[in-house]
């Protein structure tokens, strides 16, 4: 009989298995483990210490050189200062309530407000269509397609069976004709200025305001955010000028040239009350508030209707505008407006929100953000504001009064390849431009508005001389240097060439006033496909031919 060994192991002693676990759970494998995780732990510490060094210098770097360059890029130098009430064309009743919120809603609508006006209820009705042939042109406004809207209007509310739907039904239809001429829109003017009288309580309120100097509307600058600063009145004020623009035109057919002049100063306050803000958004709504105000100024002009006491005072206003300088500070707000958001970004790790991610991976990518080095962070704001001056570099000189279309395009392309990555690992770990793509709006575009502006109001400079001159001498002049010193003391230029606008007669008597337009290209005369015309064509003042 066998008797088993105590000495030998026995087979779970001999497993493979049994030696692993001994080794793995052994105080030798436990020191090196420990060893390993210290190791790890100090190179990542070692890695985050080293990018966060490296990311501040190179952001504190930046800020020198912006410094030594005069620039600013601290939002808080750019808001306005305080207002006394009684000297802020924004302090009034109307006004304020704008800004009144419920919760964490204004209780102020807008586009229900200004829906509810009868220019509202009928505005999408009227068509402002015109003939492709013909549409880079100026055309009188079509007075006729409103008078008949709201004519269609008061027909609908006193009808037995009216209800919110045919308002619904009225704006399906689309109001236009080709009756243009004087007594046609004269015909049809009383109409829209009685329909518009449901705004005189607001006209009369801001044009009490007008007679202020200054103009800051309360907005909340004191958020953590910036991205959470809203600006509620913009909507509001371009509706008002819109109203006020057809009330001026309507005013002109009937030969009112006295309340015309009175609601374009009155636009022009509106347009006006904007200057001051640190907004990109503020900047483009004056200057479309202010290419609403030109309408009826050209209106005017083609009739002849303005006197040349109120031919004087507009030249004088429109002169004050220059659009090209005041681009600088605008895109100097911007770029500190975005940087802020950055910063937020780094402080709170709410990435999520500005990146618009869903809320099932909205949360995990916030926690994520939130374990990057601190000095991505200052990477990131170096990349927005590198990547931010490329895109202006070049594009408009506020000292000459010029724009670079041309610079403006390669820009563009510029940008276009900085963005453009091998992989996201690229954007994410080696350029650092994930926040830039996401804040930098398309500064090209404004540059052309804020140029198409510039040439709308040298024009219309230029054409209330052109008519004063008319006006003293019987026709319109051979050259615009004939204008010089008597009706105006100094010709402007185009903005995109630096020469002298295009001018010349028309065998009609009338003339052909122009800028060679975003293409940088002389046509002519021929405009493009639409006014300001980015593509093709010239930017045109001229006026129909004589009936």
């Amino acid at each position: 009989m066998n008797t088993p060994n105590p000495a030998q192991p026995s087979q779970w002693q001999r497993t493979t298995t049994r030696r692993f676990l001994k080794c793995l759970f052994s105080w030798r494998t436990a020191r090196r483990l420990l060893v390993a995780i210290a190791v790890i732990v100090t190179l990542i510490f070692a890695y985050y210490a080293e990018e966060n060094l490296r990311g501040a210098h190179a952001w504190s770097r930046y800020r020198e050189e912006a410094k030594a360059r005069g620039e600013s890029l601290d939002l808080r130098v750019f808001i306005p200062k305080p207002v006394p009430d009684d000297q802020n064309f924004a302090a009034t009743p109307f006004v304020t309530s704008w800004f009144v919120r419920t919760n964490h809603t204004f209780a102020f609508n807008p586009s229900e407000y200004w829906g509810e006006d009868e220019y509202g209820r009928v505005m999408d009705a009227v068509s402002g269509s015109r003939d492709t042939k013909d549409a880079g042109n100026r055309h009188f406004t079509d007075l006729v397609a409103w008078h008949m809207a709201f004519d269609a209007l008061q027909a609908s509310e006193s009808s037995p069976t009216h209800h919110s739907a045919q308002d619904g039904k009225l704006r399906n239809q689309k109001f236009e004709t080709s009756q243009l001429d004087r007594d046609s829109r004269a015909q049809a003017a009383p109409s829209i200025l009685e329909g518009l009288k449901t705004n005189a309580a607001v006209f009369t309120e801001l044009r009490a305001a007008s007679r202020r100097p200054y103009s800051r509307y309360p907005i909340n600058y004191d958020v953590p955010d910036p991205a959470e600063i809203l600006l509620p009145h913009l909507n509001s004020l371009r509706a008002i000028c819109r109203r006020l623009q057809l009330k001026a035109c309507a005013e002109l057919s009937l030969g009112q040239s006295e309340e015309a002049f009175e609601d374009l100063k009155l636009s022009f306050s509106v347009a006006d009350s904007l200057k001051d803000e640190p907004f990109l958004i503020s900047y483009l709504v004056r200057a479309a508030c202010l290419q609403i105000a030109i309408q009826p100024i050209w209106e005017g002009l083609a009739e002849h209707t303005w006197s040349d006491a109120q031919l004087r005072q507009l030249q004088a206003h429109l002169q004050r505008y220059d659009f090209v300088a005041d681009l600088k500070p605008t895109f100097g707000a911007e770029r500190s407006w975005g940087i802020g958001i950055i910063d937020f970004v780094r402080r709170s790790g709410k990435y999520a929100e500005l990146s618009d991610t869903g809320n099932d991976g909205g949360s995990s990518l916030n926690r994520i953000v939130k374990m990057v080095p601190n000095g991505w962070f200052d990477l990131e704001l170096v990349s927005y504001c590198r990547l931010f001056g490329l895109e202006l570099a070049g594009t408009f000189d506020p000292a000459s009064k010029r724009v670079f279309p041309s610079r403006s395009k390669s820009n563009e392309q510029a940008l276009d390849r900085a963005f453009t990555s091998r992989s996201s690992f690229e954007t994410i770990f080696v350029r650092h431009r994930v926040l830039s793509r996401m804040l930098l709006p398309a500064l090209g575009a404004v540059v052309r508005k804020g140029a198409s502006a510039q040439v709308a109001t040298d024009q219309a400079i230029l054409a209330c001389a052109l008519e004063r001159y008319r006006m003293a001498n019987g026709q319109f002049p051979e050259t615009l240097d004939a204008l010089v010193p008597q009706v105006v003391s100094q010709l402007p230029h185009d903005v995109i060439t630096g020469e002298p606008y295009k001018y010349r007669l028309r065998k009609d008597g009338q003339f052909v006033l122009y800028s060679v337009g975003w293409n940088e290209k002389d046509d002519d005369g021929v405009p493009g496909k639409t006014l300001f015309d980015d593509k093709e064509g010239d930017w045109v003042w001229q006026y129909p031919p004589l009936q």
